[in-house]
C-alpha cells in the first residue's frame, strides 16, 4: 500500500480508543500513510473533537469510559455537522449483538480487534474514496 498523493489538504482521520498503546499505533501508522491523524481516549472526548474539526472519518473503539463508542457514534449521527461523516468501528468485542448495536447505531464499516494496521489503512482508504464518490 502506497502513501497518499500529496495534496493541499489531508484527509482528517480521529482515532478513539480509550488503550494509549493502541491509539497511538493507529494514529502513526495513518500518518505514515500520509493522513491528518490525531487521537481521542474516550466518546466525549471523540464528539468533541469532530464538532471543533471536521474529520474525514473516524475511528472509534466501542467499550470505552465516559462515553461509549455506541452512545458516540449516535451522536455523531444525529448532529447535521456530523451525520455523514464516516465511522469505521474498530472494536474487541466481537459478539453479534455488540456489531449489530455499532451499525444500528450508525457505523459505516465495523472491523474486529486484533486488526493489523495496514488492514484498518487499507479500510480507512477505501471508505473515504466510496464516500467521495456519493
Amino acid at each position: 500500500m502506497g502513501h497518499l498523493e500529496v495534496t493541499a489538504k489531508k484527509p482528517r482521520v480521529l482515532v478513539v480508543d480509550d488503550v494509549d498503546d493502541v491509539r497511538e499505533m493507529y494514529v502513526e501508522y495513518l500518518r505514515y500513510l500520509g493522513f491528518d491523524a490525531e487521537g481521542a481516549t474516550d466518546g466525549r472526548d471523540a464528539v468533541r473533537k469532530s464538532l471543533q474539526h471536521r474529520q474525514s472519518l473516524v475511528v472509534m473503539d466501542l467499550a470505552m469510559p465516559v462515553l461509549d463508542g455506541w452512545e458516540a457514534t449516535r451522536i455523531l449521527r444525529a448532529d447535521r455537522r456530523t451525520r455523514d461523516i464516516p465511522i469505521v468501528i474498530l472494536t474487541g468485542q466481537a459478539e453479534p449483538e455488540s456489531l449489530k448495536r455499532a451499525h444500528d447505531a450508525g457505523a459505516t464499516e465495523v472491523l474486529v480487534k486484533p486488526c493489523e494496521p495496514a488492514h484498518l489503512g487499507r479500510v480507512v482508504v477505501s471508505t473515504l474514496a466510496r464516500d467521495h464518490r456519493r
